[in-house]
């Protein structure tokens, strides 16, 4: 498969794929990728962890890893990108940025967009910015799991993403937590050290909180607020 497959092709490979790879594994599902993808996929990491990054090199050392860079992160979530690309230095992250900086966002629709309409900022600061730096590729590959939320809960390994027009994995979609967590002590993953702090589902900073103690980890994400998803999976 090759970066000059039409639409079709990639969405008939995804079909085709979601039904063969249902029960993969996340080696599997990644080295089905890489084998027909190639440099034409990305891997998406929002920084909290390098599970999915350290996953993908093992399969591929040199992939491309996509970051949003929002222009709200913590410092510590900009401080383990930084990291990442460190520990695994034959990666390449590609930082995909909003078309304004937050202060013309600011100036265009008044300051803290994020706390009157969240939605529409992570549409601005993510969504349009991810659907820009994907259009350069066949496939993106997605830490996405199951259990991370009930809008989550159907997941398939292997997708056609219509809404960004290529083909989605998503390796890790069957993972319990357990398996999650087993496998960043077992390798020494590396992890946002917000994490160990109680931001166990860490976005942008304005819409981020710790989470009490036993309550769903997304209850973070904009606290208070019917919104459980940036919109960029769902």
């Amino acid at each position: 498969m090759t970066a000059a497959a039409s639409t079709e092709e990639l969405k008939a490979l995804a079909e085709s794929a979601s039904e063969r790879l249902a029960d993969a594994s996340a080696d599997e599902a990644l080295r089905w990728a890489v084998e027909q993808f190639g440099d034409d996929l990305i891997v998406a990491s929002n920084m909290q962890d390098a599970v999915l990054v350290d996953l993908a090199t093992k399969v591929k050392s040199d992939v491309d890893v996509l970051f949003l860079e929002t222009g709200y992160h913590f410092a510590e979530t900009i401080g383990t990108r930084d990291a990442v690309a460190m520990v695994y230095p034959d990666i390449t992250v590609v930082n995909a940025q909003a078309e304004q900086t937050v202060a013309e966002q600011d100036a265009e629709y008044g300051p803290k967009l994020h706390d009157r309409d969240p939605t529409q900022c992570c549409h601005l600061r993510k969504v349009v910015p991810l659907r820009k730096t994907l259009s350069g590729y066949s496939c993106w590959v997605t830490g996405v799991r199951r259990v991370d939320a009930p809008t989550r809960a159907n997941t398939p390994i292997v997708t056609w993403d219509d809404r960004n027009g290529l083909v989605k994995v998503n390796p890790i979609a069957a993972w319990s937590d357990e398996e999650f967590n087993g496998y960043i002590a077992e390798h020494g993953i590396l992890q946002n050290p917000l994490v160990d702090d109680g931001y166990l589902s860490i976005g942008c900073a304005p819409c981020t909180a710790k989470v009490a103690a036993g309550a769903d980890p997304r209850s973070g994400r904009w606290a208070g607020k019917s919104k459980t998803e940036c919109g960029l999976h769902a």
